[in-house]
């Protein structure tokens, strides 16, 4: 009797999503697609960005100011498509069977305007704005597919907020998971209400660059937020398929997802104190990034922690799933501390922000090789896979280290070649280690998609 009761315990306490029907799973491999569609797009872009630069090429390019207009094009990939998408596939391992044409047409919303902001550029596309979260192209087509795929995400949250599956009414590991997917799916509801608000109350001599600085601003800063709250479940999630026993309970983990919301309830009061374009509303809304965004990391980061350092090596039984975890753990932690540091608008700011985005990159790397062979797909084994996280978080640390650096020297962000400044050994160093973090992240990025991409080619 007291095993039974140990092992039910053990059941309860394991913090485990289980995979939908056959149908859901395609929803899910559907949003998977997506998401690393958006990193290849994305690569590519590397490439034309490259070439813009490169004499000879550079005068076969026909577009003016190519290098920025494809810069905008690879972030609004990499980092709005990516994650918005990779949210897709965590909420879709959650969602009822009822319904599913809404839920396909949240995903084919998403898809079309993906395609639409790749191929802005070759319709003529241009005049680049470097606003911070969106940046955007001054023309109608990329407007409009962002705005398609803004739809298919809103779209894709509805669906979950209304066709989830519930937490259920005993308080499982999973039904603490389900409602960590739940409470950012809230957080999304109030971005894209800052969104809508931000663009009915913009001011009259907003214009260019300030005005999708505004626009952008408060729902962006919700944004991270979410990201958290996803982040955080998934932690968990791999921590308990890791083999790792998680000193807490399923109570608590609530209890404190709850907290994580305090930031996300908290931004439409700051934006009813100031009016859009106040300099103390966009001070607040930074402020409120600041201090509440570890509400809800901090406990439960210091939980993994104390979980892995209990491990033995020898018990560990998902290594590719382990490696992501402990990096992703890591560069949070990394991320975080750094914001401490920031004075001034140096290149310690994307220090900040580098580490606390990548985190999120490498759990979702581990959720991608979790998931992959329980959709049907190939095995995920073998050295290059349970060293991919590390080679790819080695890298990113060595950037991060050298945009540190450097910003300690004064170099400014946003800048490139001569304006950089890069007139002393000590920015010189900074700025190199930078660049060879960059190029080994990059290839540990490939070795993610090429791993990726081998176990979902149909077999023969």
């Amino acid at each position: 009797m007291k095993s039974t009761r140990s092992n039910y315990n053990a059941l309860i306490d394991s913090f485990v999503l289980e995979l939908p029907d056959t149908q859901s799973r395609r929803l899910t491999i559907g949003w998977i697609l997506l998401s690393l569609g958006a990193l290849v797009i994305g690569g590519l872009f590397t490439i034309l960005i490259v070439l813009s630069r490169t004499p000879y090429f550079q005068e076969i390019i026909p577009w003016a100011d190519f290098f920025h207009t494809a810069i905008v094009v690879h972030v609004d990939l990499t980092v709005l498509v990516w994650f918005l998408g990779f949210a897709g596939v965590l909420w879709s391992l959650n969602q009822k069977s009822t319904c599913l044409k809404c839920s396909w047409l949240a995903l084919g919303l998403a898809v079309l305007g993906t395609v639409v902001i790749t191929a802005a550029p070759f319709f003529g596309a241009g005049e680049p704005l470097m606003n911070n979260y969106v940046p955007v192209l001054q023309h109608p087509l990329f407007l409009t597919g962002l705005g398609i795929f803004g739809l298919g995400f809103t779209l894709q949250v509805l669906n979950g907020l209304f066709l989830s599956n519930r937490v259920g009414s005993t308080i499982s590991g999973d039904g603490a998971l389900r409602f960590g997917l739940y409470t950012a799916m809230l957080a999304a509801v109030v971005s894209i209400a800052m969104l809508v608000l931000s663009y009915f109350d913009m001011p009259e001599f907003a214009e260019t660059t300030y005005y999708y600085e505004l626009l952008f601003w408060d729902a962006g800063h919700t944004l991270q937020f979410m990201h958290v709250q996803l982040m955080l479940v998934s932690w968990l999630w791999l921590s308990s398929v890791s083999g790792i026993n998680l000193k807490i309970s399923p109570r608590v983990v609530l209890f404190i997802f709850v907290i994580g919301l305090v930031p996300v309830i908290l931004t439409p009061f700051i934006y009813s104190m100031y009016d859009l374009g106040e300099a103390m509303h966009k001070q607040a809304v930074s402020y409120l990034m600041m201090y509440g965004g570890g509400l809800a990391a901090l406990p439960i980061g210091l939980i993994v922690v104390l979980g892995i350092l209990q491990k033995k090596q020898r018990e560990i039984v998902a290594r590719p799933e382990f490696n992501a975890l402990v990096s992703s753990v890591l560069l949070f932690g990394v991320g975080g501390a750094i914001g401490f540091m920031i004075n001034g608008s140096n290149v310690t700011v994307p220090a900040h922000y580098h580490g606390s985005i990548v985190a999120i990159t490498l759990i979702y790397m581990g959720v991608t090789y979790h998931i992959l062979p329980r959709l049907g797909f190939r095995p995920i084994a073998g050295k290059a896979v349970r060293w991919q996280p590390v080679l790819y978080a080695s890298g990113q640390l060595m950037h991060i280290f050298g945009l540190v650096w450097s910003g300690g020297y004064g170099v400014q962000r946003k800048t490139a070649g001569i304006e950089q400044g890069a007139d002393h050994l000590e920015r010189v160093i900074g700025m190199g280690v930078m660049g060879l973090g960059g190029l080994i992240a990059i290839i540990g990025g490939i070795m993610f998609l090429v791993i990726a991409f081998k176990s979902m080619w149909p077999q023969k």
